[in-house]
């Protein structure tokens, strides 16, 4: 990358970045609230959700990104440079083009839109109307073009997309990009590469780019490009053995027989088969999942905490980890399959059979159901950090050498920590204050200080031999905590100094750490004592 960019070939994206925090406050309001006990994590994820998805959010950020784009990236290029959008969910992406489009017709602003994803998404903000990229009412200008096709034009500005153009996306006049979605490693490097395209034509000579991110750490995105910047050199290699591996596992599931695979290898294979063909070979097997899923989960309504209702919950987490395994199985056999003959026609056969099934079990994206209906968005601020020409020159002796695939498909069924939705919303909003996300707070007490506390020989002692109220009540519960906090000082100096500093806080911290947190269960099932 470092030569590609001294020569000219492409430019370093990095030099006008400019990170964005989100600050928000949630309460809950009205008086029939119940304390439902949900996933600690699909909690998260699901308020964060919500408040994405909020107008209000929404809004404020259409109106920063087409400021910004009006005032830095249009003037490039004479007047032709584009700026693409980047959005975590076709949800959002919807919610953004709509939002975007008024908000310019009600500047008067001369800027086409387009918005680009794959499928369809149901959004309740419009009746539940089903929509595409190619709907009418998201991209009427398309008049049956291909979006890189209609985005080429002198028309058209912003491109808003969601898992789509992220790689691949050869557009040089692409000068601009909004980030509001995840990026970790290299989908960072990959998505924010599409704007280090060289151009030097009849518009001129390509030589700024600018991004906005709302949402990425700007030292985890330079660390991503730093892996690529010097050199790219291997930590080691990638176990052939892997696919095979994950065959055996996927094949011991017994959720489907040699015979199917057979079955749904003949149709794809065979150039004389139908369409009815292959969904006859496929349909019955995927029928099956679908109704095992179906089963465990009117299976767990009923008699929470017996055994009925552990074991519906285990073959619901059995069948969701099957189907990550055969996700895992296609992109591991793509990759090895170019470097290794295994002289083996059922590893193939496999991938086809895989690639097939997969579409169809969309169990896999239900989620447990949380009632977001009464929470409501208070405090909104969006905080410029400032623009920040990330330096990707390296400085000391960081290992930036790209990682082997590791083993696929090796994950286990978990039981799932509850906690209950009011403790999250307390516990995120009001235990530390500052420019803190949410993850920041979760990981430093549930799994920093936690994590410390379950090293404590001293704690496992006495959670063995004592009640849960007599642990608590614990002087050395006190001290092994204050001991932990120190300990994680270097790494966490925000939280760590409010712990210290604060007794509320730590108060707080053992109130979390001994109820959600679950530690004195933790403690007392750990390890036998010796």
């Amino acid at each position: 990358m470092r030569q590609a960019i001294e020569e000219g070939f492409i430019l370093d994206v990095l030099q006008n970045y400019t990170p964005y925090k989100l600050a928000f406050r949630l309460t809950h309001e009205g008086r029939d609230w119940t304390d439902a006990e949900v996933d600690k994590g699909e909690a998260v994820k699901g308020l964060m959700r919500w408040v994405r998805l909020h107008p209000y959010n929404i809004a404020q950020k259409v109106m920063l990104i087409v400021e910004h784009f009006i005032d830095n990236v249009q003037p490039l290029l004479s007047g032709h440079a584009r700026a693409m959008v980047v959005t975590a969910s076709r949800l959002e992406a919807v919610r953004f083009k709509r939002a975007m489009d008024k908000y310019i017709a009600e500047q008067g602003y001369a800027i086409g839109t387009l918005v680009a994803f794959s499928g369809e998404v149901s959004d309740e903000a419009s009746a539940g109307e089903m929509v595409s990229e190619k709907s009418a009412s998201l991209n009427p200008q398309l008049k049956g073009r291909d979006i890189r096709e209609a985005f080429a034009g002198d028309d058209q500005h912003l491109l808003i997309v969601a898992n789509k153009f992220q790689t691949g996306f050869d557009q040089p006049l692409l000068c601009g990009m909004y980030v509001d979605k995840r990026l970790g490693g290299i989908q960072a490097v990959q998505t924010l590469s599409r704007l280090n395209r060289a151009y030097d034509g009849p518009y001129g000579r390509k030589d700024t780019t600018y991004v906005l991110d709302f949402v990425n750490d700007p030292d985890e995105v330079l660390a991503a490009f730093r892996v690529y910047y010097e050199t790219a050199e291997l930590a080691g290699v990638t176990d052939p053995a892997l696919i095979l591996d994950l065959k055996a596992k996927l094949d011991a599931s017994g959720h489907y027989d040699e015979f199917e695979v057979e079955r749904v290898v003949a149709a794809e294979l065979n150039p004389k088969a139908t369409q009815a063909q292959l969904v006859a070979a496929i349909e019955p097997v995927a029928d099956r999942l679908l109704k095992r899923f179906q089963a465990a989960r009117q299976q767990q309504a009923h008699a929470p905490g017996s055994a009925q209702h552990r074991d519906a919950t285990d073959a619901l987490e059995a069948l969701q980890l099957f189907k990550r395994d055969a996700g895992s199985y296609v992109r591991v056999y793509a990759f090895l399959s170019q470097l290794f003959d295994y002289g083996n026609t059922a590893v193939e056969k496999r991938a086809l059979f895989f690639k097939r099934l997969l579409p169809l079990l969309d169990f896999g994206r239900e989620r447990e159901g949380i009632d977001l209906s009464q929470v409501v968005l208070t405090h909104h601020k969006l905080k410029d950090q400032g623009r920040r020409g990330l330096n990707l020159a390296m400085e000391g002796d960081g290992d930036y050498r790209l990682q082997p695939m590791q083993e696929s498909g090796s994950g286990q069924l978990q039981d799932k920590q509850k906690v209950l939705l009011s403790e999250i919303l307390a516990g995120v909003n009001e235990l530390f204050e500052g420019d803190l996300s949410d993850d920041d707070k979760l990981v430093y007490v549930n799994q920093v200080l936690k994590g410390k506390l379950m090293e404590s020989e001293l704690l496992t002692q006495q959670a063995r031999s004592n009640t849960k109220a007599q642990f608590a009540a614990s002087p050395n519960l006190d001290a092994e905590l204050m001991e932990a906090i120190m300990a994680a000082f270097e790494a966490h100096q925000s939280m760590s100094r409010q712990a210290l500093e604060s007794e509320r806080v730590r108060a707080g911290m053992k109130s979390i750490l001994l109820g959600p947190a679950g530690l004195y269960e933790s403690l007392r099932d750990e390890r036998p004592l010796p």
